[in-house]
C-alpha cells in the first residue's frame, strides 16, 4: 500500500509539473506574437499546389505561400496585357484586345462604374485602391499594408465553403498619370497584377480610376484569365460567376469609401 500511495503521489506531482509547463508554454505563445505567428504558419495546408487555411490566413501564412509560388504561371507575352496602354497602337480599340485574348483561350471580364466627379472624388477613389478597400469584402481580402508598387508579391485570400484559399499574385505594373496627354482621359491611376504558380487561375487583373474630359470619375476592373488548376477547370462556370460577383461587391466597396469620405468633410 505505501508503495502504491507513493507512486500515486509521484504521478500527481508529475502531472502538476506537466500541467504547469503546458500552461506556461501556452502563456508564452499568447504573449509572444512572433511565436504565435509561427504556430499559425504551421496550420497552413498545401493540397494540389494550393495553400489552404482553416482560419483567416495570417501574414506569416501568406508569406509562406508567396515563398512557394515562384514566378508567373502564364505566357510571358501576355505580361502587362491588361494595361490600357499595352497595345501596339494607342488607337487600337479595347474590343480588339479582348477579342485577341479570347482567341487565346482567356475569359475576359470588364466592369465599369461611375463614382462621381471632380478632383476630390478622383483622389478618394485612388486612396481606396492604395489601401485595398476594393478588397475589403470579408470573403475576399488582401493585407491592407501591402504596398502598391511594381514587383510586390501578395496574396488574395478567398473563403470558399470551409477553408480559406491563398492565391499568390505579383503587381506587374503601376500607372499614375496626373494629366493624360490624350483626349480620352484627364487623369488616371491603375495597377495590374499577374497570377503566380499556386493560383487557381492564370492571367491578369487591372484596377483603375479614371477622370475623363468631362470631369467624371470612373472605377474599372478588367481581367483576363483561364483555369490553372483542376478545381478551377471543373468549376469554371462558377468561377466566372464569382468574378462578376466580386466586381459588383468591389465597386460597392469603393463607392462606399468615397461617399463616407465625402460625408466626413
Amino acid at each position: 500500500m505505501p508503495c502504491i500511495a507513493a507512486r500515486c503521489i509521484t504521478t500527481i506531482r508529475a502531472c502538476a509539473v506537466i500541467t504547469g509547463t503546458r500552461s506556461k508554454t501556452s502563456r508564452t505563445i499568447e504573449c509572444n506574437p512572433m511565436r504565435r505567428e509561427r504556430e499559425r504558419e504551421r496550420e497552413m495546408a498545401v493540397w494540389g499546389g494550393l495553400c489552404l487555411s482553416w482560419g483567416r490566413p495570417s501574414r506569416g501564412q501568406q508569406k509562406a505561400c508567396i515563398a512557394r509560388a515562384g514566378g508567373f504561371n502564364y505566357d510571358p507575352k501576355f505580361h502587362g496585357a491588361s494595361s490600357s496602354s499595352s497595345s501596339s497602337s494607342a488607337a487600337e480599340p479595347e474590343e480588339a484586345k479582348e477579342k485577341a485574348l479570347a482567341e487565346k483561350g482567356f475569359f475576359v471580364n470588364r466592369s465599369r462604374a461611375l463614382l462621381g466627379s471632380g478632383d476630390r472624388t478622383f483622389r478618394l477613389a485612388k486612396s481606396a485602391l492604395l489601401s485595398w478597400r476594393h478588397f475589403g469584402l470579408g470573403w475576399a481580402v488582401v493585407d491592407p499594408e501591402t504596398p502598391v508598387a511594381k514587383g510586390v508579391k501578395f496574396c488574395v485570400c478567398v473563403k470558399e465553403l470551409l477553408p480559406w484559399v491563398m492565391m499568390p499574385l505579383q503587381i506587374a505594373y503601376v500607372v499614375d498619370e496626373a494629366c493624360s496627354s490624350g483626349p480620352a482621359r484627364r487623369a488616371s491611376f491603375a495597377f495590374g497584377s499577374g497570377t503566380l504558380r499556386g493560383h487557381l487561375l492564370a492571367g491578369e487583373e487591372r484596377f483603375s480610376i479614371e477622370q475623363d474630359e468631362n470631369d467624371q470619375v470612373w472605377y474599372e476592373i478588367f481581367s483576363f484569365s483561364k483555369p490553372a488548376h483542376i478545381l478551377s477547370g471543373i468549376s469554371y462556370p462558377y468561377v466566372r460567376l464569382r468574378q462578376k460577383y466580386f466586381a459588383h461587391q468591389s465597386t460597392q466597396a469603393v463607392l462606399k469609401h468615397v461617399a463616407d469620405q465625402h460625408s466626413e468633410s
